[in-house]
């Protein structure tokens, strides 16, 4: 019960002040949108800039970890894929967007500050590891099965150009490449400019998560409901639990695995729906479980903290 005190609800908290401003009318939808873009185009990938920037790549880029989370992500997506197509009857395009939605865990706004509330700031290395492969990852899986399912007779190489046009056009695989850039280099930047993006950084989780609970205002629990919960246990359940279980086959250390579970049950990212709403698919069922799951991610967040050591 502590632990959902102390750690969860703060964060939740400031979700919820975020919805209610906008749901009330005391904060406009468009000034969200304008929030949303400086988190995810300026002070997100200027987070993640910072923390690659800095990260020591031979010992934080355990491949223990990243194999135990992202075998989970992989097995959420497929397994969500096939229940979409074949257990309810969904056209490839639309099982592949659910798909995608049990493959994206909001690792930024949820998983970042959960870990960092209740481990400390210096437990987020492991995270960050996780962080720099998890768009990259994500949105080559999901572009690429998309683009395949859509090809049509398309060559090999303007499937490639396809999937690497969506992926870098995108500022937080943007400020992850850069930030590795600067780490294998070790260019050194002016300490002012390091000051400035310390600033900028300090600033994206708090103004995300308010802009996270305006967001969802607009959603609304649509679609299959029956579908929607599959994307919820697979997304909250299934992918901490595969990842649990690697993270102890493979006697990986207790703070990488505590960063490790606790990202993979985190519920589907808003990107989830950008991805949905990019393709014109199954943008209901994909609104709906951020919503839905968001929420239901109160206890299962709170139910996986007690698990971990």
């Amino acid at each position: 019960m502590q632990a959902l005190l102390d750690v969860i609800l703060p964060v939740f908290a400031v979700i919820g002040f975020g919805y209610l401003a906008v749901w009330r009318g005391w904060f406009d939808g468009a000034h969200v949108d304008g929030l949303m873009r400086f988190t995810q185009n300026f002070a997100i990938p200027c987070l993640l800039f910072s923390a690659i920037a800095r990260l020591d790549l031979g010992s934080d880029f355990d491949w223990r970890l990243l194999l135990s989370f992202y075998t989970g992500a992989l097995t959420s997506f497929l397994a969500g894929t096939l229940i979409a197509h074949h257990l309810f009857g969904r056209g490839i395009e639309d099982a592949i967007a659910v798909g995608f939605c049990c493959l994206f865990s909001n690792s930024v706004l949820l998983g970042l500050p959960i870990t960092e509330r209740a481990y400390g700031a210096d437990a987020l290395s492991a995270n960050f590891a996780i962080i720099a492969l998890h768009s990259p990852f994500c949105y080559g899986v999901g572009i690429t099965a998309m683009e395949l399912a859509r090809a049509r007779g398309a060559s090999s190489g303007v499937l490639l150009l396809r999937v690497g046009r969506a992926m870098f056009s995108n500022a937080l695989i943007i400020g992850i490449a850069l930030g590795f850039v600067v780490n294998l280099t070790e260019l050194p930047l002016p300490v002012p400019l390091w000051d400035a993006l310390d600033l900028l950084s300090r600033a994206a989780l708090p103004a995300a998560l308010f802009g996270l609970g305006g967001v969802l205002v607009q959603y609304r629990p649509e679609g299959d409901l029956r579908l929607i919960a599959c994307v919820m246990a697979l997304s909250l359940l299934l992918h901490p639990l595969i990842t649990r279980g690697l993270t102890v086959a493979f006697d990986l250390p207790a703070a990488a695995t505590r960063s490790a579970v606790i990202t993979a049950a985190m519920a589907p990212g808003v990107n989830s729906y950008i991805f949905a709403n990019m393709y014109g698919r199954a943008r209901r069922v994909a609104a709906s479980s951020v919503l839905l799951a968001t929420a239901a991610s109160v206890v299962t967040a709170w139910m996986w903290l007690a698990f971990l050591p």
